[in-house]
């Protein structure tokens, strides 16, 4: 079950960041209800897979650094699993409710 939970809340951390390339980490952890350490363990997770690339940014003029994340292509194609398995297991629910639905009528 860990395993379902972590793939969820990769696909959530991947959607977020697709959506929203220039939210910092507090604010995909805000978004996503995560706390910074879950977040910041998500991140690692799939930088390491080459799902998400970091990139660093420096704004010369205010002294701030903040950190870019973007999807790679290889990422975009583990959403698109996980969004396709997400669906086929929510249409085998809905067969099972419906069979137990027609079999109170």
């Amino acid at each position: 079950m860990k395993n379902i939970k972590n793939k969820q809340d990769q696909f959530e951390v991947l959607r977020k960041i697709e959506a929203n390339p220039g939210f910092s980490q507090r604010q995909l952890a805000t978004n996503l209800g995560f706390s910074l350490g879950k977040l910041n363990y998500c991140l690692r997770e799939l930088k390491q897979k080459g799902f998400v690339k970091i990139q660093n940014f420096n704004q010369k003029e205010d002294k701030l650094t903040y950190l870019k994340y973007m999807l790679t292509p290889k990422g975009i194609a583990f959403r698109t699993k996980l969004t396709i398995n997400f669906m086929k297991r929510k249409m085998k629910e809905y067969d099972e409710l419906k069979s137990e639905l027609d079999k109170i009528k």
